[in-house]
């Protein structure tokens, strides 16, 4: 029937019977459309799709409308996201997404001094950051006014400059927003270690004979970081303010890149599942990411991440956190080196450098140094995950 945009995902909205598309309400392409307004007008009979001509949203039906049958029982909508409510003082509600409210307390906004921009006049990160903003701006403004002409003459571009201006998906405002918030909030802190896969190839090499779906390095990967912070729960857990929530199981926020942006979709319970199954389902899940295809639950509720540009050939690199999780884990390429071996023998090894970046709230540094053990211990005796 349709696809819907959100701020997580494109969602195909399909019809669960047969029908007739009498009245379209909004274009294709339409934005900022309100949860729970009428979309469109679907009937059973192909007789009726004239009595709806006319029909607008919330006008009255009338006789010929009655006559086909409720056609705002046919209405397709979209589910509602979380929302967090709280009591403005006029006794009414006041409608905020639960990371604008952490943040609102954080900086020691009022919400109802602040405008909605959101579905429902909910309120948003970006309608806090502005809030923030402004009485800065207006005491700022007076004194640089005169300076203003020459300032912006000083900036303008040149008129032979060739550009091409891209409109920010819905998906792509979420992803910066989230960003700059993590990297603004939440105080990073970053530890590297450099672990010997050759084991852990070899073991891939011999699984691959047997296993029904191709296990890649990156799954090998997973599995070790999933068993490391199951091993170091500190690592596992996240900041919610008043406390830190630990999760019992591992679920694994996986970046991948896609037309559409950066998506992390998950994989639930890594730390139990054995590196088949993983494969198969991180197959399954990236294909449907590049596709536009995920369903909102599979981006929401990951507790640890992984971020691997070791594709790509990148020697070393630190990855922002995703909130809510306190933990990142930013994998470089596997790459020949020489080595000193214990028989102070030169060798010939493949190294690869992995960096953890952590929320130093939930995570010392103690702490992400013992994660980096049990990690190497995995990736370079990868037998042990087998236990």
């Amino acid at each position: 029937m349709a696809s819907i945009e959100t701020d997580k995902a494109v969602v195909d909205f399909e019809m669960q019977e047969e029908g007739y598309v009498a009245a379209l309400l909004y274009p294709e392409g339409a934005k900022d459309v309100e949860l729970g307004k009428i979309v469109a007008v679907v009937v059973e009979k192909q007789a009726d799709v004239a009595a709806f001509k006319d029909y607008k949203a919330g006008a009255a039906a009338g006789p010929k409308q009655a006559a086909t049958g409720a056609p705002q029982s046919a209405q397709p909508q979209a589910a509602a996201p979380k929302q967090t409510t709280s009591s403005a003082p006029t006794g009414g509600k006041i409608f905020v997404s639960p990371l604008a409210k952490r943040m609102a307390e954080e900086k020691g906004l009022a919400l109802d001094q602040i405008k909605g921009t959101g579905p429902n006049n909910r309120i948003i990160a970006a309608d806090v950051e502005e809030a923030q903003v402004k009485p800065k701006v207006a005491q700022e403004a007076a004194p640089k006014a005169a300076a203003a002409p020459a300032a912006a003459k000083a900036t303008l571009p040149s008129v032979s400059a060739a550009y091409e201006d891209f409109e920010n998906s819905q998906i792509r405002k979420v992803i910066a927003e989230r960003l700059t918030y993590s990297k603004q909030n939440i105080p990073h802190y970053y530890v590297t270690i450099q672990v010997r896969v050759d084991a852990l190839l070899a073991l891939r090499e011999k699984l691959n004979k047997h296993s029904t779906s191709k296990i890649s390095v990156n799954d090998m990967v997973i599995k070790a970081a999933s068993l490391a912070a199951k091993a170091v729960p500190a690592t596992n857990s996240c900041w919610m303010n008043d406390f830190v929530r630990q999760f019992k199981n591992v679920d694994m926020s996986v970046a991948v890149q896609t037309d559409h942006g950066l998506m992390a979709p998950v994989i639930r319970n890594t730390n139990l599942k054995g590196l088949q199954q993983i494969a198969t389902e991180i197959k399954d899940i990236a294909k449907r990411a590049r596709e536009n295809k995920l369903k909102p639950d599979e981006l929401d509720g990951g507790t640890f991440t992984i971020s691997n540009l070791g594709m790509f050939g990148v020697h070393n690199f630190s990855a922002i956190i995703k909130p809510p999780s306190a933990c990142i884990l930013a994998v470089s390429s596997a790459e020949k080196s020489v080595v000193v071996g214990d028989d102070n023998a030169f060798k010939v090894a493949t190294l690869m450098n992995v960096t953890l970046s952590s929320d130093h709230r939930v995570v010392d540094g103690a702490v992400a140094a013992q994660w980096g053990q049990e990690f190497k211990k995995f990736i370079e005796h990868p037998e042990l995950m087998l236990l």
